[in-house]
């Protein structure tokens, strides 16, 4: 990408994670256009919100938007169930999970100390 400023996004290694998933399930070329759609909007808004929450102030607030990322990095299984269904390629699944499982685990590890504060 071009030279971007530093938001505080780029700090979050979440956040670079949430890329690397949304261009995963990009590559997953999934056949279905309902789960596409699916998975893609779901990658998207892993992104989205990783990047809002970042930018959030208070440990509640941030706590909320990571949790809802968290959610949608989750719902990127949509690539799992089209390769199931045999409309994309089990690697590409496989690959789209391992993803997701460690954008789950860095938004988990930004969700849980901002709850525990008082």
């Amino acid at each position: 990408m071009m030279n971007i400023p530093k938001l505080p996004q780029h700090k979050l290694i979440a956040y670079e994670v949430s890329l690397r998933l949304l261009e995963a399930v990009m590559r997953s070329r999934i056949v279905d256009s309902n789960l596409r759609n699916q998975a893609l909007r779901a990658a998207k808004s892993a992104c989205l919100n990783c990047a809002e929450g970042a930018g959030r102030v208070t440990p509640a607030d941030k706590a909320r938007v990571f949790t809802i990322a968290r959610g949608e990095a989750c719902e990127a299984a949509a690539v799992e169930f089209a390769a199931l269904a045999g409309e994309a390629r089990a690697a590409d699944a496989h690959a789209v999970a391992v993803l997701a499982d460690r954008l789950v685990a860095r938004l988990t590890g930004l969700i849980r100390p901002a709850r525990a504060a008082p």
